[in-house]
Parts: C-alpha cells; sequence; structure tokens
C-alpha cells in the first residue's frame, strides 16, 4: 500500500512537529513505511494532496487538525473530477480534532494507523462553497468575524484568548443585509449567524446536533439581527446543544444555499478564514463524494 502522509508541523499550537517520529512508528507498527512530507506554509497540503493523486498514491493521509484536514481533503476533492476521491486518511494530532471524533476515529496514532492499513472506506458527504471545499463545518457572518478577532489577539492563548475574542466580537458586531435561499425557504434582512455543518460538532461546540456527515444534506444554524442580550442568550445555549430550540434560531436541512451579503461577509470553513469580504456566496452539497479510511 503506497501512503502519502501530510503532516502539519503548526498543528496544536506548533506542537505536531514534534510527532513526525511517533507518526513512523505508528505506520511501522501496522507493516507500512509511509512517504511523510511537512507543510511549510498556509494551504500548501492542498497542492501537496493534488500531486500525490497524480502520482498514483493509494491513500493520501492528513496528520494535523481540522484545518490540515481541510486543506489535504480540497486538494484530493479537487483532483477526483466528477467520481469520488482517492481515499483519505487521518491521524488526529490537532487541538480540537472535530472531524474525526465525530466520525468516530480514535485519537492513538497506532490505532489510526491500523484503520489506514486496513483499506476500508466509507463515502461521506462534502461541501462546496464558491470555489473551496469543506468537510465539517462552514459560516459566514458573526462566527468568522470572531474567527478573525482570535486571530489578531497576540498575546492571550488558550480558551481566554477565545473568550476575549468572542466579547470583542460581540461589541463591534454590527448586522449584515442578506438575501439567503434554501431549499423551500428563505430570509431577506438584517443577519447576524448562518453555520452550514456536514458535521455535529465544530470548535468544541456543537453547532448541528443532529448533523450526519453521509445523509446528503446540510444542517443549518441561522439567526437574524437581534438585541445583543438574546445573542448572549443563544451562546449561553450553546453549550448545552439546546441553542437549536431558541425562537430566534432556524435550523434546517437543505442541499444549497445562495447568499448575497452587504457589506461583504467573512468566511471560515472548517476553522480556517477563506474569505473577508465576500458578497456573493454559494453552498453545494456533494454527497458521497469523499472516500474516508474508517473502520
Amino acid at each position: 500500500m503506497k501512503v502519502k502522509v501530510i503532516l502539519n508541523p503548526y498543528a496544536n499550537r506548533w506542537r505536531a512537529g514534534s510527532r513526525v517520529d511517533d507518526v513512523r512508528a505508528a505506520f511501522t507498527a501496522v507493516g507500512l513505511t509511509p512517504d511523510i512530507v511537512q507543510t511549510t506554509q498556509p494551504r500548501e497540503a492542498i497542492a501537496l494532496a493534488e500531486t500525490a493523486v497524480s502520482e498514483g498514491y493509494d491513500a493520501v493521509v492528513a496528520a494535523g487538525g481540522d484545518g490540515t484536514l481541510n486543506e489535504v481533503a480540497n486538494g484530493l476533492l479537487r483532483a477526483a473530477g466528477d467520481g469520488p476521491t482517492t481515499p483519505f486518511g487521518i491521524l488526529p494530532i490537532g487541538t480540537a480534532n472535530d472531524f474525526s471524533d465525530m466520525v468516530g476515529l480514535p485519537r492513538d496514532l497506532t490505532q489510526a494507523a491500523r484503520i489506514i492499513a486496513a483499506g476500508k472506506t466509507r463515502q461521506i458527504d462534502a461541501g462546496r462553497i464558491n470555489d473551496h471545499f469543506f468537510i465539517n463545518n462552514c459560516a459566514v457572518a458573526m462566527e468568522p468575524m470572531i474567527t478573525l478577532e482570535n486571530i489578531r489577539m497576540k498575546r492571550l492563548s488558550g480558551e481566554i484568548r477565545y473568550i476575549v475574542a468572542l466579547m470583542k466580537g460581540l461589541i463591534k458586531l454590527k448586522a449584515w443585509q442578506m438575501d439567503l435561499r434554501w431549499d423551500g425557504g428563505g430570509y431577506k434582512g438584517p443577519t447576524y449567524l448562518l453555520s452550514v455543518c456536514n458535521g455535529p460538532r465544530t470548535g468544541g461546540f456543537y453547532m448541528a446536533p443532529d448533523a450526519a456527515v453521509d445523509d446528503g444534506l446540510f444542517d443549518f444554524v441561522f439567526a437574524p439581527k437581534v438585541p445583543k442580550r438574546t445573542v448572549l442568550a443563544i451562546l449561553v445555549r450553546l453549550f448545552r446543544k439546546t441553542h437549536i430550540y431558541h425562537p430566534q434560531v432556524v435550523y434546517g436541512r437543505t442541499t444549497h444555499i445562495t447568499i448575497t451579503s452587504q457589506p461583504g461577509t467573512p468566511i471560515h470553513a472548517d476553522g480556517e478564514i477563506i474569505a473577508e469580504a465576500a458578497t456573493r456566496i454559494e453552498y453545494k452539497i456533494l454527497p458521497g463524494k469523499l472516500t474516508l479510511l474508517q473502520s
């Protein structure tokens, strides 16, 4: 079995680079000798994954966090054409590891390598937003705005950094005027939140508790402009996975969403910022497109 491992040494707050020997040992334990390459800059893993497909690898493995998984998946999906992707393996060595946890993959590296070596696959959905793909979650408006605040802070780390970013984001929060259309419905007016989910958990929070990665549908969570005290009430409910029952929240399922936004909205996909001021956005589900290595 010819395996390419694309490892992001900056994952898990720059700790993943110290695990190269652990990754190699895990594969050795299951009888495989993979080709391991480390990324040196953002989005490099996309091109590396595309090249691995053209070079005939039997499996391409992402070693890192959700952002690394997103890049490798993007490369595989771009290379796939009209058919399913080359088998996609995961070694979860990131911080939250939301996607791999939600599809039931082990965090132990030897166990994860054993699944890859076994070669058993499962077809799961992927999402496309404009010309970019995602596998777990993709949001516009408030959620990526808070991500941008988090990125811009240099002096803080850990949970306190996210809490401060959230507070700064709420202070700055102004509604985006959006025209949204989804299967059988839509909304036009001031908007605070739209989170489009393939998997149930993102950033450690169950944004879409009922989402499934193989049902051919997005789960989406939408909230219009509301008083900021209501925003706080919704966020408190998010910790308990009951935000979807708030009367100001729409929780639905769809195969596509189209959006026009003024001003332009930021977008993040699997936790990574892919745009800061997009005015026209189209989401589309790609049923069963990604070939996941899973027991």
